[in-house]
C-alpha cells in the first residue's frame, strides 16, 4: 500500500467514525486528562502512590532467522499524586525500563487551576503531540508493542522541561480543550546519531533537563473536539531548533527546524473502540545530506478493538475478551534520488492481529502476532519479520 493511499485510509477513518451514531461506545475522558486518569488518584487526596507493571514474552524471526524465544519484565512505573491544595496539584511518575537498564522521570509538574478554562502547568511535562505521548500508559492499550508512528515520528515518550497551560470549553454538544507550552525541545541527536539517517527519538538526551542546548525553546500545542458518548478528534503541532547553533553567545551554525504535525482520534463505532494517529515530521538537514539523512517522515496507524465476550469468572463481574487489529506503516525518507529520480526506499508496513483479556478496566492480558513488511535506502527486496507476543500490564 503506497503512503499516500495509507494517508488517506487513516484520514478517512477517523473522519467517519467521529460522525458515527450516538449509540456507540468512546474513552470517558479527554486526552489532555490522560495523566491523571488512574486509578490510585481520588477526589481529594494529600498524598498518593500507584503505577504500573508491564511484563511480555516475544519470539521472532526475520527472513528465516530467529534469537529464540525470549522473556522480559519491560516496565515498572511509579506515580506520586498530591492534592496540595484545592486549586494546586503535583504529579511525577518514575520509569525503570528493563529492570535497572533505564531509569527516568517522565513527568514531575505541577498543576495550578485559576478556572476549567485555564490552567497553568509547569516542570517536567509530556507535549501534547498526538494522543499517545500523554496517554502512553501499557494497561490502556491491547497491543504489546507501542504504535511505530507515535515511538519513532513522534518520540514518545518524549518528557521536556517547561511550561504552559491548559483548559477546556463547553460547546453545544460538545467540549473543545486546548493545550500550548514551551519547552527546552530536542538536540543535535536527530542527525548525529549512530543510526546513520534521521532519528527523531534520538535528539532527546537528559542533559536537556538541565538547560537548553541552543537557548531557544520549542512550542508545541494541540487542539481537540469530543462529542460526549462519541469521541474525540485532535490537531496538534511540535516545532522547535534542535541542532546547538549558539556557542557563548555567538551563533556558530545555522539554525535547523524540526517540526511535527499530527492528527488523532478516538472514537466508538457499535460497541467497537477505533482509534489512529497520523504524524508528519519535516526536519532541516544540512546541504549534502538530504538523500541519506531524510528530511520528510511520515507514518500511521489505526486500531479497532471489539468486545466479543463479557465472561463472568473468578468473581470478575466486567471481564471482557477481545478481538483487534493495528495497521500501521511508517516511512522514514520521503524523498527520490535526484540522479535517477526513484523514490528513496526506507519503510515498514505492519499488521498485528490479536486477542486480549479484561478481568477489569485496569489490567490486560494480551497476545498478538506481529508482521513486517522492511524495505531499506536502497529500495532491496522487501525483508519480512513475524512474531508471537504474549503480555500482561496492570496499574497497582
Amino acid at each position: 500500500m503506497s503512503g499516500v493511499r495509507f494517508a488517506v485510509v487513516l484520514a478517512f477513518a477517523g473522519t467517519c467514525a467521529f460522525r458515527a451514531p450516538a449509540a456507540a461506545q468512546a474513552p470517558d475522558t479527554l486526552a489532555q486528562d490522560g495523566i491523571y486518569a488512574r486509578p490510585f488518584i481520588g477526589a481529594v487526596s494529600f498524598a498518593s502512590i500507584g503505577g504500573y507493571v508491564e511484563g511480555n514474552t516475544n519470539y521472532f524471526v526475520q527472513d528465516g532467522v530467529g534469537d529464540g524465544f525470549s522473556m522480559e519484565l519491560r516496565r515498572f512505573n511509579i506515580f506520586l499524586f498530591s492534592q496540595v491544595s484545592p486549586r494546586l496539584r503535583f504529579l511525577s511518575e518514575l520509569e525503570f525500563e528493563h529492570g535497572t537498564e533505564e531509569i527516568a522521570l517522565e513527568t514531575a509538574l505541577v498543576d495550578l487551576q485559576i478556572r476549567p478554562e485555564l490552567v497553568v502547568r509547569a516542570g517536567i511535562i509530556l507535549p501534547p503531540i498526538g494522543y499517545f505521548n500523554q496517554n502512553h500508559d501499557s494497561p490502556r492499550w491491547d497491543f504489546v508493542e507501542r504504535p511505530l508512528v507515535s515511538t519513532d515520528v513522534i518520540p514518545s515518550t518524549l518528557s521536556e522541561v517547561g511550561a504552559g497551560i491548559y483548559g477546556r470549553v463547553a460547546l453545544r454538544g460538545a467540549i473543545l480543550s486546548y493545550d500550548a507550552y514551551l519547552t527546552n525541545g530536542l538536540a543535535d541527536g536527530v542527525i548525529g546519531n549512530e543510526l546513520g539517517r534521521t532519528n527523531i527519538p534520538s535528539g532527546k538526551s537528559e542533559g536537556l533537563f538541565a538547560e537548553d542546548n541552543n537557548g531557544s525553546p520549542a512550542v508545541s500545542g494541540r487542539i481537540a473536539v469530543r462529542r460526549p458518548s462519541l469521541g474525540e478528534v485532535g490537531l496538534s503541532y511540535y516545532g522547535g531548533y534542535y541542532n546547538a547553533f549558539r556557542a557563548e553567545g555567538a551563533e556558530v551554525d545555522d539554525r535547523r527546524w524540526l517540526g511535527i504535525t499530527a492528527l488523532d482520534f478516538g472514537v466508538g463505532v457499535r460497541g467497537a473502540e477505533v482509534r489512529g494517529e497520523l504524524a508528519h515530521a519535516a526536519v532541516d538537514v544540512p546541504d549534502g545530506m538530504i538523500e541519506i539523512f531524510g528530511d520528510v517522515q511520515w507514518g500511521g496507524h489505526v486500531d479497532v478493538i471489539v468486545p466479543i465476550w463479557r465472561p463472568r469468572v473468578l468473581d470478575y463481574e466486567n471481564a471482557v475478551l477481545g478481538v483487534g487489529v493495528r495497521l500501521e506503516r511508517v516511512d522514514y525518507n520521503r524523498g527520490r534520488f535526484a540522479s535517477t529520480g526513484d523514490p528513496i526506499r526506507d519503510d515498514v508496513t505492519a499488521v498485528v492481529p490479536g486477542v486480549s483479556f479484561r478481568p477489569t478496566s485496569g489490567t490486560v492480558f494480551r497476545v498478538n502476532y506481529r508482521y513486517h513488511w522492511i524495505r531499506d535506502f536502497a529500495g532491496n527486496p522487501t525483508s519480512r519479520m513475524a512474531g508471537f507476543q504474549l503480555g500482561f500490564a496492570t496499574y497497582f
